[in-house]
């Protein structure tokens, strides 16, 4: 789904903007969007003004976002990378820092059809904000994230993908957000589900809930 309109025309069941404008009877504004084949959670606002305290909180930083993300191949426990980057070739480049850690593996020899094939299960926290950032980050050490048609290459993604069963995903969702509710001063924490296509990969999320 897209967050909001495009320009390409799409029906309006497939923008997140407009479905729940049509079930909640009124209108909605993004807050935190994701780009469309990365999963989870969304934030949006019911009215303007509570729109732009979260947006502030944002930009300022003061929120925490958690992804998950299943990568090819063995990675460290924890690592960080700070490589600046930059939306179009022109752009000066900006700092960027993202910080990794590796939740769970599964093994080589898990995948008949593949039994050279290890997969590893990340936690990626960016504490900024760029352009593909996590995508991007992970390539610096050579890693991609499964389906990423964009930086994985189509023959690679379209070959996982039947190996594990995702088809076209790619598996990036933004697992959890944690600020402050612009209106009320409570913790808010914002949480999704595992989802299936990652339990596909790893059948222990299942009953972890991880």
């Amino acid at each position: 789904m897209l967050v909001h309109p495009g320009r390409d025309p799409e029906p309006p069941e497939q923008i997140v903007m407009k479905r729940l404008r049509d079930q909640l009877g009124r209108r909605v504004y993004p807050v935190h969007r994701l780009d469309r084949p990365t999963s989870g959670v969304l934030l949006l606002a019911l009215d303007k003004k509570t729109a732009a305290a979260a947006q502030q909180a944002f930009e300022t930083r003061r929120v925490e976002k958690r992804y998950h993300a299943v990568v090819v191949g063995e990675v460290p426990d924890h690592w960080e990378c700070e490589t600046p980057l930059r939306r179009n070739p022109e752009d000066d480049l900006l700092p960027a820092r993202t910080s990794f850690r590796r939740l769970t593996v599964r093994e080589r020899g898990s995948f008949s059809s593949d039994p050279e094939l290890m997969l590893s299960l990340i936690e990626a926290i960016p504490a900024t904000g760029r352009f593909h950032q996590i995508r991007r980050h992970l390539l610096d050490r050579g890693q991609s994230i499964v389906g990423d048609y964009r930086y994985a290459g189509i023959e690679t993604s379209d070959r996982l993908g039947a190996t594990l069963g995702t088809g076209t995903r790619m598996l990036l969702q933004a697992k959890c957000l944690e600020l402050t509710h612009p209106r009320t001063g409570e913790p808010l924490r914002i949480e999704a589900p595992v989802d299936p296509e990652f339990a596909k990969c790893f059948p222990a999320l299942q009953t972890s809930g991880m």
